[in-house]
């Protein structure tokens, strides 16, 4: 394929498919900022309410494109020659407006298994081979790992699954907590999208646009006091506009919710995106 990240159109339910045309989409700084591209893109029309990320083929995504001469982590690649080919909005996961979920259908290792941990939920294949290899390759875990991983699963865990570099199933992950739910492989792209399209169809785009938001700054705060205040103003000024009326009429109604705001032009002032 001549791009290794392809975005469909329209629809409320937008999937984004790591396509390299070789079955394992290995990755590099190429699949990365188009990867971001297609994310700004999609992020950027407000009729996409949920994003499923995937892989073509037998893999979600092998890990990086490795090169010889310790060509692969040394830098000398230099990232900014995609900066004009793929030129802003270009967003990661964490900062988007809209919720992700990754189905890992195959095969996460490395940069591929980083990548699924960006995304808000994560539906993975029962034998799907995730690992965090990186000191495997005489490197460390980057893009956030030390940070986030801990946090997801608990030290031990993390430390398991970083120090070692194993590869482990996705039922393995499912039941430490990695991902969400752990389904047979055929079943993988299915449920995320029947997910997404519950996500779509019942959750005001507003509301998911915050609470996505706030649990992730809630991970960088340690006061409790200052995020239960955080938490009580923005559930009053929710509580002040149309779509707290609609959700309510609708449920007594007995109806699809029909939603007023945009999570493109109506939220707070206040929320702090990371844009």
């Amino acid at each position: 394929h001549d791009d290794a990240v392809a975005g469909a159109h329209g629809g409320r339910v937008r999937p984004v498919t790591l396509s390299r045309g070789d079955g394992m989409n290995h990755g590099g700084w190429r699949m990365q900022r188009e990867l971001r591209q297609a994310y700004g893109r999609v992020d950027a029309d407000g009729e996409v309410r949920a994003i499923v990320l995937t892989g073509a083929g037998r893999a979600f995504c092998a890990g990086a494109a490795l090169a010889p001469k310790g060509e692969t982590f040394d830098g000398s690649r230099d990232p900014s020659a995609w900066d004009e080919k793929y030129p802003p909005p270009v967003f990661d996961a964490p900062d988007l407006l809209t919720p992700v979920i990754a189905a890992i259908n195959g095969a996460a290792v490395g940069a591929g298994a980083t990548m699924t941990v960006s995304c808000d939920i994560r539906i993975a294949a029962d034998d799907a081979k995730i690992g965090f290899v990186f000191n495997r390759r005489g490197v460390i875990p980057d893009a956030d790992l030390l940070w986030s991983l801990p946090r997801m699963i608990g030290y031990a865990r993390a430390m398991d699954l970083l120090l070692t570099g194993r590869i482990f199933t996705g039922q393995e992950a499912a039941e430490m907590g990695l991902v969400s739910r752990s389904v047979p492989r055929d079943e993988v792209l299915v449920t995320a999208q029947s997910l997404a399209r519950d996500i779509a169809e019942n959750i005001a785009p507003v509301s998911a646009a915050i609470t996505k938001h706030l649990g992730r700054q809630f991970l960088m705060e340690g006061d409790r006091r200052n995020a239960l205040e955080r938490e009580r103003v923005l559930f009053r000024w929710a509580g002040q506009q149309p779509d707290a009326r609609e959700g309510v009429e609708a449920f007594l109604e007995k109806r699809p919710a029909r939603w007023k705001l945009s999570k493109n032009d109506d939220l707070p002032d206040d929320l702090e995106l990371r844009r």
